[in-house]
């Protein structure tokens, strides 16, 4: 069984240290990320690890991004910006990022057993890199090892 997570910890001591600060942007940041994390600890009815707290993180992220490009197309840049200034708080909660080669050697052992559809690449590649990796980013050497090979 893994361990309990300690990067929800890290995220609670956080909230607490800009409730402290009076410092409200990070406060509400935090506090709707240990929700989110608490929500996905009810949907799996378990301790979350470290890995579960990473995904949550991740996909707040990638919320936060595509508001930006909304904010940036709609000329709401103040808003944008807001939300640049989360993201720049919660990417040093994420794993270093995997080396794009490690990915792209992953995706050629897979090609070259045999495997040439795009969906059953992805099925073989991603839980490796689960956490680790964007899937965006798995999704485009995929795209580009096919057209290659």
């Amino acid at each position: 069984m893994a361990p309990p997570s300690e990067l929800a910890g890290r995220l609670t001591a956080d909230l607490n240290t800009a409730r402290r600060a009076q410092d409200k942007p990070r406060t509400l940041l935090f506090g709707t990320v240990i929700a989110a994390v608490k929500n996905r600890e009810l949907e799996l009815g378990r301790a979350l690890t470290d890995d579960d707290v990473v995904e949550v993180i991740r996909k707040g992220i990638k919320t936060r991004r595509e508001s930006v490009e909304q904010y940036q197309a709609a000329a709401r840049h103040d808003l944008a910006d807001r939300e640049l200034a989360e993201i720049a708080v919660l990417e040093p909660f994420l794993p270093a990022a995997i080396d794009p080669e490690e990915i792209r050697r992953a995706v050629r052992e897979v090609v070259a057993a045999g495997t040439r559809e795009m969906g059953k690449v992805m099925g073989q590649v991603m839980p490796r890199f689960k956490g680790k990796a964007d899937g965006k980013v798995i999704n485009q050497i995929v795209r580009e090892e096919l057209q290659a090979g």
